[in-house]
């Protein structure tokens, strides 16, 4: 059957695809310690009380109907006053911030309104799903492969020389998949990296935007501070789009309300994009929203408990992982700063299992770790990074405590294996 090019060479979320593979077998009665969704089980991590009352109000109150293209004016209100409040912020809620139902919509259409086919996008590896949505618009692929000395956030040197006409730079911070930040000085460099660059073409020349993605930016730890390019360089409102909402933030992966601020004149396009797409936030979420981001108590309360449950979990596996390496095992971790992520290594190809067999490769060590710690991670390479990379993602979001014990001890059963 001929479909379109696109169709033909799109590849599915290998995350996604991972996650159904490892749900079916813990509904098959397999016990699988399983890190691999970046979501979060509502029976450890629930959203707020009076987030959840609101849009059980809202319902009753029959909001049900289609809301407005852009996002209820409510809703933009609320965002931008939280926003002003809490990063300093500050956007125009009747032009410059647009309403969909989570990330995803609006980072397709930030790339289908500024990238035409054969345009540059510079994005990192690992990072999440930059690879497919360059694809999605047929666009150059200009990938710095970052580097865990770096905690795998790309650096202004490795951007530089991809800067050449290039038409998006696509960052993520805090970042999926290592849970990790950009430093001020490291964010400073690349925003003046891209105003030199803007500031040498012509007046009638296509600028270079940068698409930043802060979705994980309330779940920062310790002496983690999140910064953003427009904070850091005003002169680089003009050419930043953001993406944010209340999935992560809140655990409300499902409610589906997230929402973008940029320059009124990117903005109305997008709008228009996602106008024929229909991918508006559900009108009682979006109506529940605006009351919930008005209740500044209730979210403070709300952050100091989920942001140390999630702490406590990403600080006791990561000691987990040190252990390990410690007692000379081929394991590492990158210091946990943010999100509800960890970046962990496993470097176990070549060595030899029990059983006499070689694991020739990365792919074969995951499946390895799977079949006998029945621990499930998402490999780096999900997120564009070589296949032979012996990093992954683990993620916190569905991790009961007690069974973080049980998954060491299994785990250092697996890896006690020769070369």
């Amino acid at each position: 059957m001929k479909l379109s090019r696109l169709a033909e060479t799109l590849i599915g979320s290998e995350i996604i695809r991972l996650g159904g593979v490892i749900n079916d077998r813990i509904r098959a009665g397999e016990k699988i310690y399983n890190f691999t969704i970046g979501d979060f089980d509502p029976r450890i991590f629930p959203i707020p009380p009076e987030f959840e009352g609101e849009i059980i109000a809202a319902y009753r109150d029959k909001q049900t109907y289609y809301p407005p293209a852009e996002g209820l004016m409510s809703l933009r209100q609320s965002v931008s006053d939280f926003l002003r409040e809490r990063e300093n912020l500050r956007y125009d809620p009747a032009g410059e911030i647009l309403i969909s139902c989570g990330g995803r919509p609006l980072i397709y259409a930030i790339y289908r309104t500024l990238v035409d086919s054969g345009d540059r996008v510079i994005y990192a590896v690992p990072s999440w799903n930059n690879n497919h949505y360059t694809h999605f618009v047929d666009g150059e692929h200009a990938v710095v492969e970052t580097k865990p000395e770096n905690n795998f956030m790309p650096t202004a040197e490795e951007i530089r020389p991809l800067l050449k006409g290039a038409t998006l730079l696509a960052l993520c911070s805090p970042l999926n998949p290592a849970g990790t930040a950009f430093s001020k000085v490291q964010l400073e460099a690349i925003c003046d990296l891209v105003i030199e660059e803007n500031n040498s073409r012509g007046q009638d020349s296509k600028k270079l935007f940068i698409l930043y993605d802060q979705i994980y930016w309330v779940l920062c730890y310790g002496n983690t501070v999140h910064y953003n390019p427009v904070t850091l360089r005003p002169a680089l409102r003009d050419y930043t789009l953001f993406v944010d909402g209340m999935s992560k933030t809140f655990a409300a992966t499902g409610v589906r309300v997230g929402w973008s601020m940029g320059p009124a004149p990117v903005i109305a396009k997008m709008k228009g994009i996602l106008s024929h797409i229909g991918a508006w936030g559900p009108m009682a979420e979006q109506t529940a929203t605006a009351a919930y981001l008005r209740q500044q108590t209730n979210i403070d309360r709300y952050l100091l408990h989920f942001k140390s449950a999630i702490q406590f979990r990403l600080n006791e596996i990561y000691e987990g992982f040190m252990d390990l390496k410690r007692k000379g095992y081929p394991v590492d971790c990158v210091v946990p700063q943010a999100a509800i992520y960890l970046a962990v290594k496993i470097d176990l190809a070549g060595r030899k299992t029990p059983g006499g067999s070689i694991l020739e490769n990365q792919p074969a060590v995951t499946a390895y770790i799977l079949q006998e710690a029945s621990l499930a991670l998402v490999p780096f390479y999900a997120f564009g990074a070589s296949a032979q990379s012996p990093w992954y993602r683990l993620s916190v979001g569905t991790c009961h405590i007690q069974e973080i014990g049980e998954m060491f001890s299994r785990l250092e059963k697996a890896i006690c294996i020769t070369r």
